[in-house]
């Protein structure tokens, strides 16, 4: 969340030991009349983390930009090795053994693995033809090297990979040829746990090896993990240099938005006595006998680890998977969980997820994307009242601050941020009883990680029942007024804000192994 006035470290970083990889000294970026970094000096030292945080809009990716030699400093000047240079293109700085992971991958859909891992670099044949054998014995050494040779078949064409798939491509296509410095700009965003392991292990070695990394992410424990430096900007100027070892998550929040994080989750409590939802033995193919009840004003956290059966939950209350028996009741009427359509009329919305894939029509503008379930209240003789379609998407897009140019604008070329406040612009519009966020803030930076919990507060003080899903135990612990927690499908426990700690949460989160574990004569 970007301050009026542009933002000034109170003090230069400390300073850096050993001749940087490559270093930007006193750069500004400017666009026209937007400023997107302001005097910023950076190093990046061989044998190094460097992890690069900030809000969207900090300069992080201009940054990025400028090393890579897509765009060029307005002021000041870029070193690699020490030495003072200006690259004209991205060539030029690959040939100084720059590169960069994108966060969108570009992929030729129509040739193999191995064909994009070495687009513009094929091996040929004395005759100018591929060297498909030379081409296969370099793909299968590179992805044995690099720890990928299990998850990535060097066949495939581009247009069948997994999303997964495509960062690995650019990953491989970054690593070809001698690099000194490698910017990984958020690789895993789409990786599964093992891919994002193997990842992590080549990043630690790429480090071992003396290259200078530089990795941008929101997910603080990943930073944690893998830094040995934090840099924070903060509205394009430089807020801070922190070591990993000694700084924490909360002076990293500071430096971000400019206040701790405890302030985030400041609210009081506004829950009634009315019972909105009630949920009586619920159970499917991924959940057993669950009894749930959420207040009005009342926010519940969801707690538990992956495969506890949370997101199947939230998913049958939306009658979205079928139930085998159980109730569920919204303002005392009994909802038909075998219509969706139903449910959503009644009053219950489920943001789920996995936005892109389940919520977000990617290719549609923010316009067609908030109203589509209020369709049916904005039609006139069969016909939507375009007008009055868009007052409601301006009117939620202005209330929620969507930052876009318009509300005719695609939604994917939001950030994860803003992505998320349609989703919500959407469910505010339907003026919801029942609001189900499953993981409402995964993927977004700090700053708007604020302004959802200020929405979530917000539509509390309403008098919405909300249910929040979350991974993030300091979340759940933030927002909720009552935390249940699940394992292996069924609820262990439940806990009032008061009682709330991470020991608790994670005691009843493994209730069924803790139980074993000190059953006489269990296993080990």
């Amino acid at each position: 969340m970007n301050s009026p006035a542009a933002f000034r470290p109170p003090e230069p970083p400390p300073p850096a030991t050993g001749t940087a990889a490559v270093a930007v000294e006193a750069v500004t970026k400017r666009f026209g009349a937007v400023q997107a970094l302001s005097e910023v000096t950076l190093e990046f030292l061989p044998g190094q983390v460097t992890a690069l945080m900030g809000e969207n809009g900090a300069g992080k990716s201009t940054l990025l930009k400028i090393l890579t030699g897509d765009h060029q400093p307005t002021e000041g000047r870029v070193l690699v090795a020490g030495k003072p240079t200006r690259f004209s293109s991205p060539i030029d700085a690959r040939r100084a053994g720059i590169r960069i992971i994108p966060q969108e991958p570009e992929i030729i859909p129509h040739v193999s693995v191995a064909e994009n891992v070495y687009a513009g670099a094929l091996p040929r044949t004395a005759g100018r033809r591929l060297d498909r054998a030379e081409l296969r014995r370099r793909i299968t050494a590179d992805l044995r090297r690099l720890g990928f040779d299990k998850v990535l078949d060097p066949d495939l064409l581009g247009s069948e990979l997994t999303p997964a798939q495509r960062q690995l491509v650019e990953i491989l296509r970054a690593l070809t040829g001698k690099a000194t410095a490698i910017a990984f700009d958020e690789p895993t965003s789409s990786l599964s746990e093992n891919e994002v392991e193997a990842l992590f292990a080549l990043i630690k070695r790429l480090r071992d090896e003396g290259v200078a990394v530089i990795y941008v992410s929101h997910r603080m424990k990943e930073i944690f993990q893998l830094a040995d430096r934090i840099a924070v900007l903060r509205d394009g100027a430089l807020a801070g240099v922190q070591d990993a070892a000694t700084t924490d998550e909360g002076e990293l929040v500071r430096l971000m938005v400019g206040r701790n994080l405890t302030a985030m989750f400041s609210r009081e409590r506004v829950a009634t006595d009315r019972l909105v939802l009630d949920v009586k033995g619920l159970t499917t193919d991924q959940v057993t006998g669950v009894d749930l009840r959420i207040h009005a004003g009342e926010i519940v956290g969801l707690a538990g680890l992956i495969g506890a059966g949370r997101s199947e939950l939230a998913l049958a209350l939306a009658g979205d998977l079928p139930v085998r028996s159980g109730t569920v009741e919204l303002d005392g009427e009994r909802l038909p969980l075998d219509n969706p359509g139903a449910v959503i009329r009644a009053g219950l919305g489920l943001a789920p997820e996995e936005r892109k894939a389940q919520a977000l029509f990617l290719h549609r503008s923010i316009r067609d994307n908030t109203s589509v379930v209020v369709l049916d209240r904005l039609r006139r003789f069969r016909f939507v009242r375009r007008s009055a379609e868009r007052r409601v998407a301006q009117e939620y897009t202005d209330r929620l601050r969507v930052r876009t140019p318009s509300i005719e604008h695609e939604v994917r070329k939001l950030s994860g941020g803003n992505q998320q406040k349609v989703v919500l612009a959407r469910w505010l519009a339907h003026k919801p009883k029942v609001l189900i966020l499953d993981e409402p803030t995964r993927g977004i930076d700090v700053g708007a990680k604020a302004e959802i919990y200020q929405i979530i507060a917000d539509l509390a003080r309403e008098g919405v029942a909300i249910l929040v899903i979350s991974s993030e135990l300091p979340e759940v612990l933030g927002l909720a007024d009552r935390i249940v927690v699940m394992q292996n499908g069924r609820i262990t426990g439940a806990l009032d804000r008061d009682q709330a700690t991470e020991e608790a949460v994670l005691q009843l989160a493994m209730a069924d192994d803790l139980a074993h574990a000190h059953t006489p004569g269990a296993p080990a």
